[in-house]
């Protein structure tokens, strides 16, 4: 695995992991530390066996009173610093509010969205761009309602898939099956 490294700037201090080199890049938020927010298995197999480049943002050592805004631009801080300028953008549970904060926000960096999770916030979906959303089946935490509702409001371009079995943590106890879903959805290969 490849280390964290700490992005600071502007007062703030950004811990992110930068993962692969291949010529799809994901961007993954997360609300939590990176070495517990469940999805390093997932990103390492993206990186390793899908050839995807894999950027994991984690959060300020200092969350309290830090907006989702806040969270999107240090997004943003992290990827200008990286020199990406296209991504599809991700995360789970309240780090997918923050992708998807991100993607309205930078519609001209974004190819796409990807939401492991959905939380139920008034936040509508950036025009113009796919979106996969992935859902377990027994998540009582972002509800498979919250998923459909979503979905609902692009049904052209916004897709479901449901993790079979799985509860609100299936990033990190069904990480391949998640990595399989989202490395066929973007199908680069």
């Amino acid at each position: 695995m490849t280390e964290k490294t700490i992005f600071e700037s502007d007062g703030r201090a950004v811990p992110f992991i930068d993962e692969g080199e291949g010529p799809v890049t994901l961007v993954l938020v997360t609300n939590r530390e990176l070495e517990a927010d469940g999805l390093g298995v997932i990103s390492h197999y993206l990186a390793e066996e899908a050839g995807f480049r894999v950027v994991r943002v984690g959060s300020r050592a200092q969350v309290e009173g830090v907006t989702v805004q806040e969270r999107a631009a240090d997004a943003l801080a992290v990827l200008d610093h990286l020199g990406i300028d296209d991504t599809w953008i991700g995360g789970h549970g309240h780090g997918s509010t923050i992708a998807r904060v991100f993607a309205a926000d930078h519609t001209d960096r974004v190819n796409g969205l990807l939401m492991l999770g959905v939380e139920d916030q008034p936040i509508a979906l950036a025009s113009g761009i796919p979106v996969l959303i992935i859902q377990a089946e027994q998540d009582d935490v972002t509800p498979a309602a919250n998923a459909e509702a979503l979905r609902a409001t692009a049904p052209e371009r916004a897709s479901v898939t449901t993790i079979p079995g799985a509860d609100h943590y299936f990033p990190a106890t069904h990480p391949i099956e998640t990595a399989v879903v989202i490395e066929e959805y973007l199908d680069w290969d």
